[in-house]
């Protein structure tokens, strides 16, 4: 049984061209966006939809979705995917605010630095959270460009001889 071919009747706006004109110029544009850009302008010349999908090298379907999406929706969601929802965070912000303060100060007695499995247990020791893998704090030390297993004192309190307040660096290196 063969599909029977679908016309879409595809009108831009004046303001709508040039905004596809612009997408279609640009150099830095994701490749999804360019191909829709590019189904749209063909569409407005009456090309059917097998047409342009074999145009432009993309399935007949991605052709009628795009179309269908403009004349429902418009041209933003034509042209551009909704966000999708996706996993909610593992950490809220007061649990990293409070894992970050953790890592920040001196690591348990016995202990010269800290270890990723070792924060795991304190946080969960100090029930910041019921259960967390390496994996997430690692994350979260990334985020923070901190690595307390290289350095001894990841946070520098108070008044310390040799470095200077404005630019963090010790006065014999400026």
């Amino acid at each position: 049984m063969g599909r029977k071919s679908e016309s879409f009747n595809i009108r831009l706006t004046a303001k709508e061209k040039a905004k596809l004109a612009g997408i279609t110029r640009k150099g830095n544009v994701n490749a999804r966006v360019l191909n829709r850009a590019h189904i749209l302008r063909q569409l407005t010349r009456g090309d059917s939809p097998p047409m342009v999908a074999e145009n432009l090298g993309i399935a007949a379907n991605t052709v009628r979705n795009v179309a269908r999406r403009f004349q429902e929706f418009g041209l933003d969601d034509a042209l551009f995917e909704r966000p999708r929802p996706g996993q909610a965070p593992l950490l809220n912000t007061r649990q990293k605010q409070q894992i970050i303060a953790m890592v920040c100060a001196d690591p348990p007695p016995g202990r010269a630095r800290w270890t990723l499995h070792l924060i795991v247990d304190e946080a969960c020791r100090m029930k910041i959270v019921s259960s967390i893998s390496h994996e997430t704090v690692r994350r979260l030390l990334q985020e923070h460009d901190l690595k307390p297993w290289r350095e001894k004192n990841v946070v520098h309190r108070g008044n310390h001889p040799g470095i200077s307040r404005t630019n963090g660096r010790r006065i014999g290196d400026i």
